[in-house]
């Protein structure tokens, strides 16, 4: 296949993906001695500050909501807003996602009464999005940011854009203010960093990977551009570096590597047609990795993996993690 039609064919993987390629800010400074690791940056604190209830928050991008009341019916376009409503005890007035139907979330039962956003999603219906008559709607910033315009004037629409744990903890702390939940927004803070922090205490020294993808054009994640693989230099050697829009890590290059435990996003374009994994065994490479001849191949929830990006996602990751990493 030529080269062009691998970066159209990956580029749609990263859409569907919700914007893998988001910007990677931060939060804030975090407190803690050295680094424990190369590219692993300083220890978490477990310390949280108290959240204090608002209407008015400016996030860590620099962008400002302002509310009259506590938004009680807020609609989401990205899982990282289900994320946090769950988080926070609370359940959207419709969704695009289906990271709720986790178990950790709201279970399939629960999950299939909560109202679909039709248009997918990258093109939510704005009609649709305003027959729920929302007070908040919360979208991925490069993706959604469009939509801005329309919903202008019938609710506030608030664009997001984490490019790490530090950020989607920002968001978090911001919604549960906004929404006068600050008790449960602490408390979701604090179970996170100290799953992190007991993480990084017992880190592995295998050599762990991500990959993600529909067929043999996977992708690696990376901790410049993915969340969740932003995690792992904390708790694993992850030696994989974000290198750009035009290129991606050959299995040639993985298997040199020696990488220990794989994990895999299946992404799906309409109906499930397969795991990456047994796609890629088709390469006679694939045979040779040491995770794929010790049976350290583990297919993952492309729904918390790849599109949660909030802290109970991101606690599952580190989860499921940990343990194949031992």
């Amino acid at each position: 296949m030529p080269r062009t039609a691998l970066r159209v064919r990956r580029w749609a993987a990263i859409a569907v993906l919700g914007g893998l390629l988001a910007g990677c800010g931060t939060t804030g400074g975090e407190s803690g001695t050295a680094e424990p690791a190369a590219g692993a940056g300083p220890r978490t604190s477990t310390e949280v500050r108290p959240i204090k209830a608002t209407t008015r928050i400016t996030d860590a991008k620099g962008v400002t909501v302002s509310l009259e009341e506590p938004p009680q019916k807020i609609v989401c376009l990205v899982a990282l807003c289900d994320d946090i409503l769950v988080e926070l005890g609370m359940s959207p007035a419709a969704t695009n996602s289906a990271v709720l139907a986790h178990p950790e979330f709201l279970g399939r039962e629960k999950a299939a009464k909560v109202p679909i956003v039709p248009g997918g999603f990258l093109s939510p219906e704005v009609e649709a999005i305003l027959s729920h008559r929302p007070d908040l709607v919360i979208g991925l910033e490069d993706t959604h940011g469009k939509l801005a315009p329309a919903l202008k004037g019938a609710t506030t629409f608030w664009p997001v854009q984490p490019g790490s744990w530090k950020d989607s903890v920002g968001y978090l702390r911001d919604l549960a203010a906004l929404t006068g939940r600050t008790a449960e927004g602490e408390k979701a803070e604090r179970a996170f960093r100290t799953r992190l922090a007991e993480a990084e205490e017992a880190r592995s020294d295998k050599t762990a990977l991500i990959i993600f993808g529909s067929d043999e054009n996977f992708g690696v994640a990376t901790p410049e551009t993915d969340v969740a693989a932003g995690l792992f230099p904390k708790i694993s050697h992850y030696p994989w570096k974000s290198r750009g829009v035009d290129g991606s890590y050959s299995l040639e290059e993985i298997l040199a590597r020696d990488v220990d435990v794989l994990f895999v996003e299946t992404l799906s374009f309409g109906a499930p047609d397969g795991k990456l994994s047994d796609k890629l065994a088709k390469n006679p490479l694939w045979s040779r990795i040491p995770a794929v001849r010790n049976g350290k191949v583990i297919e993952v929830d492309s729904e918390v993996w790849a599109k949660g990006r909030g802290t109970r996602s991101l606690g599952i990751v580190l989860d499921e993690a940990t343990a194949a990493l031992r």
